[in-house]
């Protein structure tokens, strides 16, 4: 039976990194509501050592078949982020959705977890001024209905890191030297990117510090010579690189090392976020930098033109619905559906520079492509276009505009 506001929460199952914040989140589910918690840790790429969020976890006196460790790498690539590169989703037109996409699968993961177990409450560490509250709560709802969601920093009664800190001691908690002070800035990473907020970057006037970037060289200390590679597509999604065949999270983590190499994918942005207010932030996609822009090559020489016009006005409704946590939606779905059909025949190989920081499409091949160079040479050969037919594409397009220009003349005299 779903938890209700007057049924206290009895079995929750908590988003667990392993950290302070969710440590301590952990610790209170066990004091404020004596509920049995179920821990779920993600391994999405993150690049962190998953075993001590166990370890921590059996030390708080949760038992092992309550503790989850899960290895979602391959299927967050395959049906999360490769979907969403199909479409070419960008926020306002920069932000490559790296947060953003990784909280539908950690919300589907947990409802599945508390099916499993019969939990009837689930827990996130998100605080009440960003979007993954939004993104998770939605998650959660659209899954299962009638769960009950429970969000710590919106309810619970402290009011400063102070008092978290005397929490965490009161109750044994283990805090690290670096984290009695305030960290210099928040991260959350996962294999397609990471992301840097707050603190030392929360000045939008002020150069972030080199220290803030965790995934790229800097481009000043990338390589003078450039890397070329060859990135293989079937049906929109990159299959190889220089013909070697890799799973989708094995290809994205060799792309991100080629864009950690070179420098690539580097971005700071004000950005709005859904809850209302403006934020800065420090991201690094390095791996998918280098996708969009093989991606764009090979849909250039594949796709028609109208269906590539038409998919770009949907990429800016797709990414809002991915930014502001609307993934499990029917109109994403509906836009997914349409996206997909556009991609049956991009096909074929794309020839990607990376130097210090760019990424250059110099080359692109398909047994699909739409290119046709007698059409478009200069020189002789096979005219299949006849020069004089656009004299008459031309005034039948300039009809309204030769209309309007009498009218106008007739006012102006």
């Amino acid at each position: 039976m779903p938890a209700t506001a007057k049924t206290a929460p009895r079995k929750v199952v908590l988003a667990y990194s392993g950290g302070l914040d969710t440590s301590i989140i952990l610790k209170w589910l066990q004091t404020e509501y004596n509920a049995e918690v179920i821990t779920f840790t993600a391994d999405l790429g993150q690049g962190e050592e998953l075993a001590p969020a166990r370890e921590k976890a059996l030390k708080m006196g949760i038992k092992p078949e309550n503790i989850f460790v899960d290895d979602l790498r391959e299927e967050f690539v395959r049906d999360f982020v490769f979907p969403m590169f199909r479409a070419n989703a960008v926020y306002e037109g920069q932000y490559l959705l790296g947060t953003s996409i990784a909280r539908p699968l950690i919300a589907k993961r947990q409802i599945e977890i508390a099916r499993q177990l019969g939990a009837d409450s689930v827990c996130h560490g998100a605080t009440g001024k960003g979007n993954d509250q939004v993104r998770f709560e939605l998650g959660y709802y659209a899954l299962e209905p009638d769960i009950h969601v429970i969000a710590p920093w919106r309810e619970w009664a402290f009011k400063s890191r102070e008092a978290l800190l005397a929490f965490a001691e009161a109750h044994q908690i283990p805090i690290s030297k670096d984290k009695r002070g305030e960290a210099p800035f928040s991260v959350d990473a996962n294999l397609l990117h990471s992301s840097s907020e707050g603190k030392v970057l929360e000045d939008p006037a002020v150069e972030a510090p080199e220290f803030v970037h965790q995934r790229t060289l800097s481009p000043e200390d990338a390589p003078d010579r450039p890397t070329v590679i060859t990135i293989a597509f079937e049906k929109g999604d990159p299959v190889a690189i220089d013909g070697i065949a890799m799973s989708p999270a094995t290809l994205l983590t060799k792309l991100n090392e080629y864009g950690h190499d070179n420098g690539v994918g580097r971005l700071d942005l004000v950005e709005n976020r859904f809850v209302g207010m403006k934020s800065r932030g420090v991201y690094e996609t390095p791996g998918g930098t280098i996708l969009l822009a093989a991606r764009r090559g090979i849909e250039s020489i594949t796709l028609d033109g109208g269906a590539m016009h038409l998919k770009d006005e949907l990429a800016v409704k797709y990414a809002h619905l991915v930014y502001n946590g609307f993934w499990f939606a029917p109109e994403r779905e509906m836009l997914q559906a349409a996206i997909d059909h556009s991609q049956t025949r991009v096909n074929g190989t794309v020839r990607v520079k990376l130097y210090k920081g760019n990424v250059t499409v110099i080359g692109r091949e398909s047994p699909d492509s739409l290119y046709d160079q007698d059409l478009v040479t200069f020189e002789e050969g096979v005219q299949a276009y006849d020069h004089r037919d656009a004299a008459g594409f031309i005034k039948l397009n300039a009809l309204r505009l030769r209309v309007l220009g009498r009218r106008d003349a007739r006012t102006r005299s």
